[in-house]
């Protein structure tokens, strides 16, 4: 009788426990209620607006930091949101411009560089509206000024899209470099050595087709990766496409996750959390986030 009423005793305490414990990690991805299988907006009521684009967004790994990007009328900015262990802060502007967009933010694995994509002159005398790959250093104070990463990621005249790390540091994006037409982009990987990345090479046909193929999001551990392609067999303008890594290494043949979360409209910025739980993406203006499990199969 003691035996089993210790048991119970240990049961009711482990479920107030985990109870307690779920109502204190209610503040995880800004309060919200994580998503099953199928795709809901991502916390509109703090995000959304009206007329803009939400999009290019990111957490940091701890999960109190939350980046993204809105575009309305004018150039694209990059948001921030800060949890101080009692409430989230609200949306704040920390990189904006009258002249040209900042967008697609991506912490490093050390999360002591903010990468993003701008248009912004890396010259005085430079007028050209080339997408570039810039990075702001952490500071005590918020961010440094953006700084152009340069060759031989970011190319003079040509446009970079998108930024994504693996858990060494090794860089995944996207660039119009070697496309046939303009506007029609491939996907890159650049290995980080010594500090610094090496020369970018393509990836393979099964994942880049010669039509519009962007927006990579890569596994830490380069197991997958989910990106954006136009391709025609798709289900809109743009569809979001997994390649998972083979038993050999390569990379498998790209697969099409469906009209589950694919639309007539486009699917693009995708960003797993760093739990590898949820698949964060725009569709059709708004932020979107499901279940992993409707992803990997």
């Amino acid at each position: 009788m003691l035996n089993s009423t210790m048991s119970k005793l240990t049961i009711s305490t482990i479920l107030i426990l985990s109870s307690l414990m779920s109502f204190a990690q209610g503040w995880h991805y800004l309060g919200e209620t994580p998503p099953g299988t199928t795709p809901k907006e991502f916390a509109p009521h703090i995000l959304k607006k009206e007329g803009r684009v939400e999009f290019g967004s990111t957490f940091s790994k701890d999960g109190t930091e939350f980046f993204y990007s809105i575009q309305s009328e004018g150039f694209a900015d990059i948001l921030y949101m800060k949890y101080d262990g009692k409430e989230w802060s609200k949306p704040k502007v920390i990189f904006e411009s009258p002249s040209y967009g900042l967008n697609d933010p991506m912490l490093t694995p050390d999360e002591q560089k903010l990468f993003f994509i701008s248009q912004m002159p890396n010259k005085k005398d430079d007028d050209t509206q080339d997408h570039d790959i810039y990075y702001a250093n952490r500071t005590k104070d918020g961010w440094s000024e953006p700084i152009n990463i340069g060759s031989p990621i970011s190319l003079p005249d040509v446009s970079e899209y998108y930024i994504a790390f693996t858990a060494e540091g090794h860089m995944y994006f996207s660039s119009e470099r070697d496309a046939r037409y303009q506007r029609d982009f491939n996907i890159y990987r650049s290995e980080l050595k010594n500090g610094k990345y090496q020369e970018p090479e393509m990836l393979p046909s099964d994942i880049n087709t010669g039509n519009y193929e962007a927006d990579v999001y890569v596994a830490p551990d380069e197991s997958y990766i989910i990106f954006a392609s136009s391709r025609r067999s798709g289900y809109g303008q743009v569809d979001l496409f997994i390649s998972q890594k083979t038993a050999d290494g390569e990379w498998g043949k790209s697969r099409n996750l469906g009209e589950i979360i694919n639309t007539p409209g486009p699917e693009y910025c995708p960003f797993v959390s760093h739990d590898g739980k949820y698949l964060f993406y725009t569709s059709n203006q708004d932020l979107y986030w499901v279940s992993m499990d409707a992803v990997l199969k």
